[in-house]
């Protein structure tokens, strides 16, 4: 796994977006983006259990993170411009983010820059594209109805909220679509997981830049994937071990950040909240989603850093690589603010222990996590 692609990927939480219309919240590019991945699974899975479409799902997985590392390289672009700059000149807009990219992480990986130059330079309407922009587009027009609220009266506002609505349109061919579209159970599980914006991680300590705990999931689900194509885990674990870090912080929405010194500090209290937040999943979120594949979404959300059985593809995770991605990402997290000039005793005393967890047991499931944090605090950001 490579530090300085991580990296790239985490400067998406300093990529403010609507930043020139009034915010009643924060929005940032990463959150956007973990929001945009929860949404294009949700509509991957209407599509295969209701109209029995083949999905690829590492088609999904990938397409979503080289669009958002596409993105990153673009994103002081508005959006009208950006779209007609993809349109009239997108040959060169990847050129030139494929120059910055091998500039900015020299020692990336051949075959994954391979893939991502052809991503962008062979486009199609597979299911999958289609999917990852009717995500895109639902996920703006979450970030637009509270934008819309406070801006009623500026200038343009009209014409972006038609522009959005009928990008949405021309995907209502997507069942799932359609279902969130209605307002019902579909997107109020859209709408939970929307709520993890809201939730800031260390919130107790100020930071730079602050993240939240949907950002810090796509974090995980991509350094998870990461490391899968690194111990070159099967697709189907890969896939497992994507899902599962992606949606591994989801039960927070209904019971808060609670850190782990607070948990471990009453005996009992770790295992009352484990069983809370089961109780809260099966009463309030899992009746949001249709009854078809409730069970396999349960699997994805329960006990999310535990080992299962390699030999078990349907639901093989390596849970203990998960965890260990879990942990860097805090780590960069922490890192980050210390290294900007925003410190405090919390964030000092959160990044040594994390390097302690790793020092005298860095191979986890063939990654040295002790030695990706050495080389993530060396480097120079």
């Amino acid at each position: 796994m490579n530090a300085r692609l991580i990296y790239k990927f985490f400067e998406a939480a300093n990529m403010q977006r609507w930043n020139d219309h009034i915010r009643p919240v924060e929005l940032t590019e990463l959150d956007k983006q973990s929001h945009k991945m929860v949404i294009a699974y949700v509509l991957a899975r209407f599509e295969e259990t209701e109209k029995g479409t083949k999905i690829d799902w590492t088609r999904i997985i990938e397409g979503g993170i080289f669009e958002f590392l596409h993105r990153i390289f673009l994103t002081d672009l508005k959006p009208p411009v950006y779209h007609r700059m993809q349109k009239e000149k997108g040959g060169e807009l990847n050129e030139y983010v494929f120059r910055e990219l091998i500039s900015e992480v020299p020692d990336i990986d051949p075959e994954f820059l391979e893939r991502f130059k052809a991503y962008h330079l062979h486009k199609d309407e597979s299911v999958e594209r289609r999917v990852l922009r009717a995500a895109h587009y639902l996920a703006t027009n979450w970030e637009f109805k509270l934008v819309y609220n406070a801006n009623p009266t500026m200038l343009g506002i009209e014409d972006t909220k038609k522009s959005i609505e009928m990008q949405i349109e021309d995907h209502y061919d997507l069942i799932g679509v359609q279902r969130i579209m209605l307002a019902k159970k579909s997107y109020g599980f859209i709408e939970f997981c929307g709520q993890l914006r809201y939730q800031q991680r260390w919130a107790r300590a100020p930071r730079i830049p602050r993240t939240s705990v949907l950002g810090h999931m796509l974090m995980v689900a991509i350094m998870s994937y990461l490391c899968s194509l690194r111990i070159n885990a099967p697709p189907q674990r890969t896939v497992n071990n994507f899902y599962t870090s992606l949606f591994h912080d989801l039960p927070e929405v209904l019971t808060k950040d609670i850190i782990t010194p607070v948990k471990k500090s009453v005996g009992g209290l770790e295992e009352l909240i484990s069983n809370y937040e089961e109780q809260q999943v099966e009463e309030k979120l899992l009746p949001l989603l249709p009854a078809t594949w409730r069970k396999d979404f349960e699997l994805l959300l329960l006990d999310p850093f535990r080992n299962r059985p390699r030999d078990d593809g349907a639901w093989a995770v390596d849970g203990a690589m998960l965890k260990g991605c879990d942990n860097l990402a805090a780590f960069i997290e922490a890192n980050s603010s210390i290294k900007y000039g925003v410190s405090s005793k919390v964030l000092r005393v959160g990044k040594q222990r994390l390097l302690e967890i790793y020092q005298d047991n860095s191979n986890i499931a063939g990654i040295d996590f002790y030695q990706l944090m050495l080389e993530l605090d060396r480097m120079d950001i």
